[in-house]
């Protein structure tokens, strides 16, 4: 483990970055884009997509900033080969840099403040103090966080593959029929979290925020369903299966409705087609779900006749479906909301009461 010290020479953290940043760099900034491009044997104009495809910086074509190194010039080739190879497309090769880029742009920050956590809560330090520390000792902890890295890709990339499998499969035999792929869908939201917000202190609201994400992406994956993304301080989820979306919703809300000095919590789920694109969801019922959770009364789980009436069908013995009135939501007009209700121990008839 590194020396968890909390001394700080802060008159030397600019060299101290710099350093660090070279080795992360495996070399010194010596190319102009232009130059870095020649030396690659790549177009400028395509080497100036592939940097803000990044998600850096657009550079101008009289700017002479030399802000690339060997190791840049070694990706830059790589990019050209796969080109060159006919595996990829230009646009394809462009949305897969996105992609990586932006994950990795949110992982280093979120890697970045979990150490600032740490040096605050197990180091006594301050804030500021503690964001010189991480600089001063990120580096101790790289190969540790790349060694997870590429462990938790390629265990996520086995779970997609056969997650793909068994969807590809019902896709198939939905083809001929027109009809969309059917999945349980969700949103968990934190009641009055902006008014709340203004009145803790900073390490308040991070305990505040860090309890409700880690609570609910904990209940998502022990349940069997996927975080499709958080949007501000709600979660989307989706499940494969309506009684596993279900079991999610009614949990996440139970819990968090025993967590001491936690915001009211509701949530909302429905059951219908998506549509799917890089890793996000769409369509009608995406939208329903959301403004049922908006209407939703503090401490609930509300969902669309539609979907209550699939559950009770199933006849599970877990779940209570109680009329929630006829709201007019945006969109959709008049609808019968219901309340989902987990039954004491999971027992009981699934009906409406």
């Amino acid at each position: 483990m590194p020396d968890q010290t909390s001394g700080f020479d802060e008159a030397r953290h600019n060299s101290t970055v710099e350093r660090y940043v070279e080795r992360l760099l495996k070399g010194t900034a010596c190319y102009t884009l232009e130059e870095a491009a020649n030396k690659a044997g790549m177009d400028v104009d395509l080497a100036r997509r592939f940097w803000l495809s990044m998600g850096f910086p657009t550079i101008s074509e009289e700017e002479e900033s030399r802000v690339f190194t060997d190791d840049d010039v070694v990706a830059m080739v790589r990019h050209q080969q796969a080109l060159a190879s006919g595996l990829l497309s230009v646009e394809t090769m462009n949305s897969f840099i996105r992609a990586e880029s932006h994950m990795s742009d949110r992982l280093v920050l979120w890697q970045f403040e979990t150490l600032v956590q740490h040096a605050v809560s197990e180091l006594g330090l301050d804030g500021v103090s503690a964001r010189f520390w991480v600089i001063d000792h990120f580096e101790d902890y790289q190969t540790f966080l790349q060694d997870q890295m590429d462990y938790s890709w390629r265990r996520h990339l086995a779970a997609l593959m056969r997650r793909s499998e068994a969807e590809a499969s019902q896709m198939d035999r939905l083809r001929d029929s027109g009809e969309e792929l059917q999945r349980a869908l969700g949103f968990v939201d934190m009641v009055a979290f902006t008014n709340r917000s203004n009145e803790l202190r900073a390490t308040e609201l991070v305990r505040l925020i860090e309890v409700f994400e880690h609570t609910c992406r904990d209940i998502i994956s022990a349940k069997g369903a996927r975080v499709v993304k958080t949007i501000g301080d709600a979660f989307l989820f989706i499940a494969d299966d309506l009684v596993t979306g279900a079991e999610t919703a009614t949990a996440i809300v139970e819990t968090l409705r025993s967590e001491p000095g936690m915001l009211p919590v509701r949530a909302s789920l429905v059951w219908g087609g998506v549509v799917s694109r890089f890793g996000d969801i769409f369509g009608r019922k995406v939208n329903l779900a959301s403004r049922l959770v908006d209407i939703a009364v503090p401490g609930s789980v509300y969902t669309d006749q539609e979907t209550a009436e699939i559950l009770r069908q199933l006849k599970l013995g877990r779940f209570t479906l109680v009329p929630a009135g006829s709201p007019d939501l945006k969109g959709y007009g008049k609808i019968n909301a219901v309340e989902l209700r987990r039954m004491p121990g999971g027992h009981g008839a699934g009906a409406f009461n």
